[in-house]
Parts: C-alpha cells; structure tokens; sequence
C-alpha cells in the first residue's frame, strides 16, 4: 500500500549543481541535504523544506533535457508572498487561474524545470 511521496526526482545537466543550490536554496528557501558518499559521486543535489514535507533530488542526466510539461505541484502558504519572493529573486512567475479552488503560479529553476505553486482556496 502506498503511504505518501518520499521525494520528486527532476533531471539537471551536469555541472549545474551551484546554479541548483542558489535556486533551491536562496530562492525557494529549501535546505540542502547531504547525498550518501556513493549517490554525491554521481552528481547532483538533495533539498528539502524546514519540515521535511516536501523532499526534491536533482539527478544528473547526461543527455539533459528540461522536464517542460511534466512537474512537481508544490503547495505553499501565503502564495502570493512567495510568488513576490520569487520575483524579487528574479526567478519568472507566470500566474494561472485555470484551477478551480485554489491560487497558482509556474516558475522554472535555472536549468528549465517546470514548477508549479499552488494553494487551496478556504
């Protein structure tokens, strides 16, 4: 029986990982996790919220290509704080209403991953 997400794996080329870590880190506010001795050897990076809820891992991927359509949904709070976050960090914020029920907006990370924001509506 499946019992939740452990993380969402997106595919980064290599030699990206400093461009993923001010991202992750200085722009969506996550904290950096240190990969096992064996995984850090292949590259890429670990990050997660303060809680712990929300768990991505960036792998490298030699023929790289950025996951345009497919995507994590990422649920924040005061999303409309987070969105002007994002853009004073100068990361692109593309607003949809096209989702009943709740506030939303896609972002990219620097190596063209598609991101979505979203939060419930009360």
């Amino acid at each position: 029986m499946l019992t939740a997400v452990d993380h969402v794996q997106l595919a980064a080329p290599p030699g990206s990982e400093d461009l993923l870590r001010a991202y992750y880190t200085g722009v969506l506010g996550m904290t950096e996790v240190a990969k096992p001795p064996v995984l850090a050897a292949r590259g890429g990076c670990w990050f997660e919220a303060a809680d712990g809820a929300v768990r991505l891992h960036l792998g490298v991927e030699q023929d790289f290509r950025p996951a345009a359509k497919a995507h994590p949904g990422l649920r924040v709070t005061a999303i409309a704080g987070y969105a002007a976050r994002l853009e004073e960090r100068g990361a692109k914020v593309v607003r949809d209403d096209d989702l009943p029920g709740h506030r939303r907006f896609y972002s990219e990370d620097p190596v063209g991953n598609h991101l979505e924001f979203l939060e419930p509506l009360e």
